[in-house]
């Protein structure tokens, strides 16, 4: 497909699905339209979207935007690969698309179910302002500049040095793209991040499209700058159409304007909210949009600002028996997006007036003959009070143009499309004039209200900014708040549990003190017993590091069975007064011990009453264990000298034997 002399401003490409699964392999008719001629074709995925890039079409027409993305995730990365110049078409409507083939009848497009022939069919409706365009993106485009590369070394320079360089390239940087912007004429915002020797980071939000924006995409050096459109919450539709179709207007007045454009199929075609815009502005608004044939308002009686835009477009007027209850007018626009409840407001007046309306517009399109087209009939019917034979005999003698663009030249009584493109509008410019003279006399004072109100805006903007930095610290400071909260929750827990612990160490602290007689007397014969967890060297070092083993001390082994020779050497070292033993002693360990004087008792000998690490028993028990030991070393020392008496005795005997023989 080549670039071609074109009878529209620009190409539009028809898309249906030839073959295969969106999901996977899949392949595409393809039809470009230029208003003339028609290229057709079967692509693939990959090259429909290189000639979208490569020919940057206007339009890119679907009956269903979910043939060209499988989801939504898709859909936005799809949107965000085309041209700044290229819009996608949904030619069926918007959330709740019509069938591609009544589209097509009723437009009087040619329409068949091949693929090739739906494609031509949304290539032709979307050349004819059919359709709603589908936007992820906003008009406003983000432009960030932050560092190129990382802070964490210099190669060579001290950090500091380094890192200051790169704050201060990027702080250059933004400056440059600033001025950029001013020189363009564009509004902005800005936002830094300042770092140590200039900034880390800086985003302007432009309101403008990156094609209109005099920076792009590099990376050089020190500095990064990106590009990006700001992404919308989600999917957004909005009417195609500037065609000027013959439409139902309900308006909301007051200091926030609201108007909503309504189709006489009753979709909403278009909806406007301004604090702004004066009458003039608002008209001409309504005026792209196209012909009002009923202009509503949701009280009664109508306010005398809607009164006066419905007598400059000679519309009909509706309004409701009484004024319309908040619940109804949520009730009616219940399916409908809108910004705010003006808006919603206006869309209820539309409705009401659609509504009141629906039943006669179905009976003048029943009369209307096929391919002719409804509006002019509906407005000659609805305002003029005319029935509809007769405005069909007029149209009939006009040439069957619609009575609304003029009547039709030459001998043939037929206009060439300039010609009837020049009556449509001559007729837009009378109806455009018929506003002037009551709207001049509202320039000068709107023109001063504007200046106040641009002065306030600037203002409320700045404020705007403050409140938003505010905000965000305020977030900052709530979230690192209930993170100490958290902390100090923590550590009240913990100090409670010390604080019971504390109670029941208070009376036993003492009993380790240097005076450790008037403790004894004050705690009726109590002495401290220090508790090992085992008779091994790692035990009893770590006993020692936790609380210390001293001369003199009462030691409690809750399992004695691993005893050995180095482990005595080490309670041999420490010398205390009692060995408490729990489980039997190894003969190794005990006879260390026996040799060095060190008392050995069984610990179920003496009460021992526990409190954490801590534990004490009667000093009477320990004195007793003590000399029970004592008695039992005396007769174990008796006993040896006997057998070694014994043994002395039998070795000079056998000297004696030896010698006599």
């Amino acid at each position: 497909m080549s670039t071609r002399t074109s009878a529209l401003d620009a190409v539009v490409f028809g898309v249906d699905v030839q073959s295969g699964d969106v999901r996977g392999d899949v392949s595409y008719a393809l039809v470009a339209f230029d208003g003339e001629h028609v290229d057709r074709d079967v692509v693939s995925r990959r090259k429909l979207r290189r000639l979208i890039r490569d020919e940057r079409p206007a339009i890119v027409a679907t009956d269903n935007m979910y043939e060209l993305a499988e989801n939504k995730d898709a859909l936005v990365h799809f949107l965000g690969e085309l041209p700044d110049e290229t819009t996608l078409v949904q030619v069926t409507g918007a959330e709740r698309p019509e069938p591609l083939s009544r589209v097509a009848n009723r437009h009087d497009v040619p329409y068949g179910k091949d693929p090739m022939k739906e494609a031509e069919a949304a290539a032709r409706l979307a050349a004819n302002n059919v359709g709603q365009v589908v936007s992820a993106f906003t008009d406003e485009t983000e432009v960030k500049v932050s560092r190129g590369r990382s802070t964490g070394g210099g190669g060579g320079w001290s950090e500091d040095r380094y890192t200051r360089r790169i704050h201060g390239s990027v702080k250059k940087r933004t400056r440059e793209v600033e001025s950029e912007l001013q020189e363009a004429g564009l509004d902005y915002e800005r936002e830094v991040t300042e770092k140590y020797g200039g900034f880390s980071n800086a985003v302007f939000t432009v309101e403008g499209r990156p094609r209109d924006i005099p920076v792009s995409n590099e990376r050089a050096g020190d500095v990064r700058v990106e590009v990006e459109r700001v992404r919308r919450d989600g999917i957004e539709f909005r009417p195609l159409a500037k065609r000027r179709d013959h439409v139902v207007v309900g308006v909301d007045p007051g200091t926030t304007t609201a108007v909503a454009i309504v189709g006489l199929d009753g979709e909403v075609l278009d909806v406007l909210s301004t604090r702004t815009a004066d009458s003039a502005e608002v008209t001409e608004w309504i005026v792209e949009r196209g012909r009002p044939v009923i202009v509503a308002a949701d009280v009664t009686p109508m306010p005398s600002t809607v009164e006066k835009l419905r007598r400059s477009f000679d519309a009909a007027g509706w309004t409701p028996d009484r004024d319309l209850p908040v619940d109804v007018k949520q009730h009616r626009t219940r399916e409908e997006g809108y910004d705010n409840d003006h808006e919603r407001d206006a869309m209820a007046a539309a409705f009401g007036a659609y509504d009141a309306h629906k039943d006669q517009f179905e009976r003048i399109a029943a009369k209307v003959p096929p391919g002719q087209d409804v509006g002019p009939v509906v407005a000659r019917v609805v305002t003029g009070g005319e029935s509809v034979e007769t405005v069909l005999e007029d149209l009939r003698d006009d040439g069957g143009d619609g009575g609304d663009d003029g009547a039709a030249d030459g001998p043939d009584n037929e206009q060439s499309p300039e010609q009837r493109r020049i009556s449509q509008l001559e007729s837009q410019v009378a109806q455009l004039q018929s506003h002037v003279e009551s709207l001049e006399d509202t320039i000068d004072e709107k023109d001063a209200e504007i200046d106040d109100l641009e002065g306030k805006l600037s203002e409320a903007r700045s404020e705007t900014r403050k409140e938003a930095r505010k905000d965000r610290e305020v977030t900052r400071l709530e979230r690192e708040n209930r993170r100490l909260q958290g902390e100090i929750d923590e550590k009240d827990d913990r100090i409670e549990e010390l604080e019971g612990k504390l109670e029941r160490l208070k009376a036993l602290w003492k009993l380790d003190h240097s005076n450790f007689a008037d403790v004894s007397e004050a705690k009726e014969g109590l002495t401290p017993v220090k508790v090992v967890e085992q008779f091994t060297s790692d035990a009893i070092d770590d006993a020692d590091e936790r609380f210390g083993l001293a001369e003199d001390d009462v030691i409690m082994f809750r399992d004695a069975s691993g005893a050995g020779a180095s482990t005595a050497d080490k309670i041999v070292d420490v010398d205390p007064k009692l060995v408490l033993r729990n489980g039997g002693l190894s003969d190794v360990a005990d006879e260390i011990l026996f040799k060095h004087d060190i008392p050995v008792a069984p610990a179920n000998l003496v009460t021992i009453q526990e409190v954490d690490e801590l534990a004490v028993a009667r000093e009477r028990e320990v004195e007793a264990a003590v000399e029970d030991w004592n008695e039992r070393a005396e007769e174990r020392e008796r006993e040896r000298n006997a057998a070694m008496v014994d043994r002395l005795i039998s070795e000079h005997r056998a000297g004696d034997r030896g010698e006599s023989d």
